[in-house]
């Protein structure tokens, strides 16, 4: 079924922070419901959160499962992290609360916050309190200075530093961090600056893309994916979709018209439908199932049913700029450090009119400067190539965004895959011997064995 495959990407753009193993087996809640909701001293949580300094709690919400209470909290944090001149903003966190006593799980977005009190993974089998922390520049998180100029990996890794280093004051157990491709990314960079600030991490699904001008790696993964038949359909749709361009963005257009939308970020309605047509191609293998790929619109397909299909995967109101607005940040951090994987094209390069237009440039404002780091990936590969320890990184083996993928050199780690797993994996879809190697070592970091 497609129709939350769109809806996904159009809440999330690439990821699925939250949603990461939440079919697990949940654990027995820490206290049982009803019983007192206690912070750090025997003091009620709400009093113990208002008590630390710099933290606002803006609301408790009445909405997560029996033995936790859900808090929204706004943090101060310095924009600039070496420089107390430069100001401050606040960073919007969400926390699930069941006991101090309890180990805490530090799940990072690399978006938005996510509202709905959803627990991650390790938080369901460790039992464990969640802080949930938004990504700055996204959201309600960003500096009132204009542009990007502090949306880089260390100034977010010091974040969630401060973030872990003031919530100790509460939560004085083992604490874990996680998160989901992008937001997986970020906890790796979280350890890469501050390896000692948890006792383990789990990343799912996250790239690594070490070196932003070599892509060759996407590129074969792309061209090997799935079955020849499949992968030959999808690039058929793709010159369907671009045979058809006359009406397609005209039905584009008259979409966003009737929504109020525009393409002034973009620039035009055709080269939102052009970026959208060349991104399909990774967007479905990111998502795709077996029966997904046999339901690609063939040769006699209507426009109606190429156009839902190319909607459905791809996203179009992704690349208008109501949600194209949301999402400057991250292709700023694109474009500017973490790279992005290449496409195939030579199959539709004499139907394409846009050159280079699925670059981070194109959806970036032209008044905001950009400058690729070539440094910074780099660094973080090293690390985690040398020096990354207690480590579970878990991907897809059909997901073509770990084509390039960590792969840690230290202490107590593994790179696990869970066969035919697309974007969307966990621990409990590993097979039977490596889940249970990776929550024996999430158990060992957490205390709890």
């Amino acid at each position: 079924m497609r129709v939350w495959t769109r809806r996904r990407l159009l809440t999330t753009a690439v990821s699925a922070a939250s949603a990461a193993g939440l079919a697990a087996t949940a654990a027995a809640p820490a206290r049982a419901a009803g019983a007192p909701r206690r912070g750090s001293g025997g003091h009620d949580v709400a009093d113990a959160l208002r008590a630390l300094p710099g933290l606002r709690l803006v609301e408790e919400r009445h909405d997560a499962e029996a033995g936790y209470r859900h808090f929204v909290l706004g943090l101060r944090q310095p924009v600039d992290h070496t420089n107390p001149a430069a100001g401050t903003f606040e960073q919007r966190l969400t926390l699930l609360h069941t006991s101090a006593d309890r180990p805490t799980v530090l799940l990072s977005t690399g978006y938005h916050a996510v509202p709905t009190p959803r627990r991650s993974e390790p938080a369901i089998l460790l039992g464990a309190n969640q802080l949930q922390v938004e990504h700055r520049y996204f959201g309600t998180s960003r500096p009132a200075e204009p542009g990007y100029t502090h949306l880089t990996v260390r100034q977010a890794a010091d974040d969630h530093h401060r973030v872990v280093r003031l919530f100790r004051r509460l939560y004085r157990g083992a604490w874990i961090s996680t998160g989901s491709s992008k937001g997986g990314m970020a906890s790796v960079y979280h350890r890469r600056f501050h390896p000692h600030d948890v006792d383990g991490t789990v990343a799912y699904s996250a790239p690594n893309n070490v070196d932003d001008r070599e892509d060759s790696a996407y590129l074969r993964f792309l061209e090997t994916v799935g079955t020849a038949p499949a992968r030959t359909a999808v690039k058929a749709a793709q010159r369907q979709l671009l045979l058809r361009r006359a009406g397609m963005v005209a039905r584009y257009e008259a979409w966003a018209a009737a929504n109020g939308d525009t393409f002034r970020i973009v620039g035009s309605a055709d080269k939102a439908f052009e970026i959208a047509v060349l991104r399909v191609l990774f967007m479905f293998w990111q998502r795709a199932t077996p029966a997904d790929a046999a339901a690609v619109p063939g040769p006699e397909a209507t426009a109606d049913e190429l156009y839902a299909w190319l909607d459905d995967w791809a996203g179009l109101p992704l690349y208008a700029d109501t949600t194209a607005r949301r999402y400057v940040p991250y292709w700023y951090q694109i474009g500017t450090q973490l790279g992005y994987a290449d496409v195939p094209t030579a199959h539709v390069a004499d139907l394409l009119r846009h050159p280079d237009g699925i670059a981070a440039r194109s959806f970036v404002p032209r008044d905001v400067p950009m400058v690729f780091d070539p440094a910074a990936m780099p660094d973080v590969d090293r690390w985690v190539r040398r020096r990354g320890d207690r480590l579970l990184i878990v991907n897809g083996a059909r997901d073509p965004s770990v084509a390039e993928h960590f792969r840690p050199g230290g202490a107590d780690v593994q790179v696990l895959w869970v066969p035919d797993g697309n974007h969307s994996v966990a621990l409990a879809h590993l097979s039977p011997a490596d889940r249970a190697s990776a929550e024996e070592a999430l158990y060992r970091w957490a205390g709890q064995v």
